[in-house]
């Protein structure tokens, strides 16, 4: 028997506010109380994982076992079928500065060009398929999970294009569209995205919707 979700208060594995509210909004219609691992205090485990399923079940065990709480936590990146998949779960650490390349934090321009450039080094004929992948995991204080995989195909651009969303968007052109993520609006990319499928199957197994 597959563990279900009742209403109540429901954990999400994150520190980062934004991501908080795009995953209480789309839980909001089933009566989940959605809070924050940083508004609970909690720490922020060490992401050691090889897989987006190792990492995001990392993250939700924590949560759940810390809060005594069912816990929901995420691991999203960009793969590049040419580049044997990578950047995959590096996707934000290859986002993140050196101590020669200015202060601490994360440059997403630089990740876009380290990507690009690689491509380059290939030859200008070098297939440019890529998939962004989203792996939701859920697990509750007795250590029962479950996972849910969401997946967008496409291809990468350069430059650039786009000032909406976030990270990789604005090299990302999903499949049968001639826009880039970063173009797109909003509503739309969400209705198409990686997050959208994988919660989809989350709807589905957990509210029969």
């Amino acid at each position: 028997m597959r563990p279900k979700l009742g209403s109540g208060k429901l954990v999400i594995a994150t520190h980062n506010a934004g991501k908080l509210k795009e995953i209480a909004k789309l839980l909001e219609p089933f009566g989940l109380d959605c809070v924050s691992a940083g508004a609970l205090g909690l720490p922020e485990p060490p992401e050691t994982g090889t897989t987006f399923v190792e990492n995001a079940l990392i993250k939700a065990r924590a949560a759940a076992e810390a809060s005594g709480l069912p816990a929901l936590a995420d691991d999203s990146g960009l793969s590049v079928a040419a580049l044997d998949g990578r950047p995959g779960v590096y996707t934000a650490d290859w986002a993140e500065r050196q101590f020669f390349e200015g202060e601490p934090g994360r440059d997403w321009y630089m990740a876009m060009g380290k990507v690009e450039g690689m491509l380059q080094a290939k030859g200008p004929d070098i297939p440019r398929d890529c998939w962004f992948s989203c792996v939701l995991a859920l697990a509750w204080p007795d250590g029962e999970h479950v996972i849910y995989e969401g997946r967008a195909d496409g291809t990468l651009t350069w430059p650039p294009r786009g000032t909406l969303g976030f990270g990789y968007d604005p090299v990302f052109v999903p499949l049968g569209r001639d826009k880039t993520f970063a173009e797109l609006d909003p509503e739309e990319k969400h209705a198409m995205s990686h997050r959208a499928d994988a919660f989809a199957k989350l709807k589905a197994d957990q509210f029969g919707v």
